[in-house]
């Protein structure tokens, strides 16, 4: 029994490693500028092995500089799980409707139903608007995203520039 068990952690070990491996040989395949989307020219002659070099210290120090972490940003949804209702956007307008929907339905002499149908109706209103702040949170955490990584950006493009690189 205890063999078995032994040979199971081996196999999950090997497993791992290889799991890691490949996503680690992805990783590298792709330089550190480029995964910032930018571009550095080395106008001076620099090796590849040089710029590569270059680039690590420059990554590490504009992470010190900023205190960003891009590949902590980047892999942070902005998107928030679940449905789009989340400020109470749909009881208000469920609310909002009965009111309004049992004042026509009284002048119509059943205020009941007029308040069933309007509850209904502002219930729709309020998913909408629910689904409106959403998209606009939305867009507001990826503009911030995207603020806190052109940021990053800056740092290392100056890093870059002062060894000798054009960066774009």
């Amino acid at each position: 029994m205890k063999k078995r068990a032994v040979v199971s952690i081996m196999f999950s070990l090997v497993i791992v490693l290889l799991a890691v491996t490949t996503v680690m040989g992805n990783a590298s395949a792709q330089s550190i500028s480029s995964s910032l989307g930018l571009a550095p020219y080395p106008s001076k002659g620099q090796s590849a092995q040089q710029q590569s070099k270059d680039e690590g210290e420059c990554y590490a120090w504009a992470k010190q500089q900023t205190g960003i972490d891009p590949v902590a940003v980047s892999s942070t949804p902005t998107q928030q799980p679940g449905p789009a209702a989340g400020g109470g956007e749909r009881v208000r307008g469920a609310a909002r409707g009965a009111l309004g929907g049992a004042a026509v339905g009284a002048i119509a002499g059943d205020t009941g139903k007029g308040a069933g149908v309007g509850a209904v109706v502002g219930t729709m209103a309020g998913g909408r608007q629910a689904r409106q702040n959403k998209a606009a949170q939305q867009q507001q955490a990826e503009q911030a995203k995207a603020g806190t990584l052109q940021q990053f950006n800056k740092a290392f493009s100056a890093c870059m520039e002062g060894r000798g690189y054009l960066v774009k």
